[in-house]
């Protein structure tokens, strides 16, 4: 990606280091399969399972609270990076979100490292990059972009974009109602509904992803050669069915809560071809 010298946001909080971590948080992505697999079996909330491994429930050492940590743009590369994909993703959203009847409200994104509160809770680095409707931030912890490489065999800029912008992708989710009217649906839906509904949401997340791949190729010229193949294969790499593979040594369908690789593949590049957020409607017909 050709994102040196690009605009940065101004909408980080970097809070890297600033809270002691606990011994046994960094899992790593060893950890996230072991969880993975025994949530699948147990049906228990994966989140709540990284709560009791690490014991991140107990508050004695958080992370800073929400408004105490420095803002602004990161000076080191990988912070930097981060917040150049932030802009762009505003720049994106800020023009099309409007056509769909809304307001674009630019979120926050939290850098952390071990652990970090947020209006969602506490949580580990190892339940992954994640977004809370509560307080409309995104919560990444940048070494989860070495586990994608080194362990998912999924490296790249544009890979670990996609991951910032799939995050975003929930954030528009929220904005336009989509993520409130789902979490009705799951209140009254069986466990295996609740999980079609989760796998819709992702796959929605990661076309709108696509469309912002889209527009930062042909508004921006951010795009090099091979970027959008690095992002197809980042989300081969974390499809339910090669996760559960990993973690279970089978794959269960009815457990899946993100999509299988196909599939996560398939909204991806539908957003990437188009650029049309209206293409991501993934509530209506099959999961193909």
């Amino acid at each position: 990606m050709r994102w040196e010298g690009q605009r940065e946001s101004q909408n980080i909080e970097d809070r890297r280091g600033m809270g002691a971590a606990k011994s046994g948080m960094g899992l790593g992505l060893g950890g996230i399969v072991l969880v993975l697999a025994v949530s699948f079996l147990t049906g228990t909330n994966p989140l709540t399972l990284l709560n009791i491994l690490n014991g991140v429930q107990d508050m004695s050492a958080p992370s800073a609270p929400d408004g105490q940590g420095p803002t602004g743009p990161p000076h080191d590369g990988l912070g930097k990076f981060a917040s150049v994909v932030l802009a762009d993703t505003e720049d994106t959203w800020r023009v099309l979100l409007p056509r769909l009847g809304s307001t674009y409200e630019d979120p926050q994104m939290v850098l952390f490292t071990g652990a970090v509160r947020s209006a969602c809770g506490t949580a580990s680095s190892a339940v992954g990059p994640f977004y809370c409707p509560g307080d409309h931030k995104v919560y990444l912890d940048l070494s989860f972009f070495n586990e994608m490489a080194q362990r998912l065999g999924a490296p790249g800029d544009f890979a670990q974009a996609y991951v910032i912008a799939h995050e975003i992708g929930h954030h528009v989710q929220n904005l336009l109602g989509t993520a409130e009217k789902v979490t009705r649906l799951q209140q009254r839906a069986s466990a295996t509904e609740r999980n079609a509904l989760s796998v819709r949401m992702e796959l929605q997340a990661d076309c709108f992803a696509g469309v912002w791949g889209y527009h930062a190729q042909h508004s921006r010229n951010l795009i090099e050669p091979g970027d959008f193949e690095e992002g197809l294969r980042a989300a081969a790499a974390i499809g339910d069915d090669r996760l559960q593979k990993m973690g279970q040594g089978h794959v269960q369908p009815e457990s899946w809560t993100h999509g299988s690789s196909e599939q996560r593949m398939t909204w991806l590049r539908r957003g990437l071809q188009s650029g049309d957020p209206n293409t991501c409607d993934t509530f209506s017909g099959a999961r193909t």
